[in-house]
């Protein structure tokens, strides 16, 4: 099979996994928003995203291994096309109309950019110097953006892409290091780069977590937009990376990211708070927050009108 399409082929299964972890993440954060790190490491819930966020990383770090950053990172958009609807499910209602349209904009924006990205295997990987110029000024912005101030959401959400898009990146570097049979399989650069990787991959999911406090869809969709642009911007100016076709390429390329962009807009606009939720569905039994904990649904109590009929106990 062609390296590309099995490239994306992993990515499509990737997206979908980090859509199920935001739609997690976001159910927690709305039901303790004042929770912090220490309390979330308690929650049954959030380690179910971490699960999820591990899972949809290794075939991230496979996909990119057959796929130029170019072509992998884009596909990322796929997760928000991906949670509205299992968010609408979730909340026991239809997709709008305006969902829908944002949905099409979306991979038809895709689409564009994957007919001018699509290239070779990769066969570049940064320095350890430029690595660490990457990481330092990542953090620096990173660092910029988490200070307090106005919307904190949209602020770490943009960080948490950043992040998430330079550990994809510097995962790149690591797996065609590692695989190219020119140097010792933990040669130092493979070694100090995961170490990046791992620091880059932490502070995104925990920079995540404290956006989806402010809802999943503005959020999620700036952390869509954020980490392609971050990647995109390291694979053309350092790893050689290159658009196909030349100008026309790149203004295909160009149409298609103003497209995708006003999709993944349309639908985190959209997109309604969530309901509550039935905790016997099927898909809600993995997502929602264990019975007993310190941040699980409020028991059920009678409605005073009619002793017989359940609904959820005023908080």
């Amino acid at each position: 099979m062609n390296a590309v399409l099995i490239a994306v082929a992993l990515s499509l299964v990737s997206a979908v996994a980090y859509a199920a972890a935001a739609v997690a993440q976001e159910r927690l954060a709305s039901r303790s928003p004042g929770a912090g790190t220490l309390r979330l490491f308690g929650s049954g819930t959030w380690w179910w995203s971490v699960g999820l966020n591990a899972s949809a990383a290794l075939l991230h770090v496979v996909a990119l291994r057959y796929g130029p950053l170019t072509v992998v990172q884009p596909l990322g958009a796929l997760t928000l096309v991906a949670a509205v609807p299992m968010g609408a499910r979730l909340a026991g209602r239809r997709v709008s109309a305006v969902e829908w349209k944002g949905t099409a904009l979306t991979l038809l924006g895709l689409g564009a950019i994957l007919v001018t990205a699509s290239g070779p295997e990769p066969d570049d990987v940064l320095s350890v110097p430029e690595a660490l110029a990457v990481a330092g000024a990542t953090a620096a912005l990173i660092a910029v953006l988490s200070r307090p101030g106005a919307r904190p959401g949209l602020r770490h959400a943009s960080a948490s892409g950043l992040a998430s898009g330079v550990a994809s990146a510097l995962t790149q570097t690591v797996t065609v290091a590692a695989t190219d049979r020119s140097g010792p399989v933990l040669s130092f650069q493979v070694v100090g780069v995961a170490l990046l990787v791992a620091a880059f991959a932490a502070g995104g999911l925990l920079l995540s977590q404290t956006a989806y406090r402010g809802g999943l869809g503005g959020p999620l969709a700036m952390v869509t937009l954020a980490n392609p642009l971050a990647a995109a911007v390291i694979g053309l100016s350092l790893l050689s990376e290159r658009l196909q076709g030349g100008p026309a390429g790149a203004l295909l390329a160009l149409a298609g990211a103003s497209l995708a962009s006003w999709g993944v807009v349309l639908l985190s606009r959209a997109a309604p708070a969530p309901a509550p939720v039935d905790d016997d569905h099927p898909v809600a039994a993995v997502l929602a927050l264990e019975p007993g904990s310190a941040t699980a649904e409020p028991a059920l109590a009678p409605r005073p009108h009619d002793p017989g009929h359940l609904t959820p106990a005023t908080r």
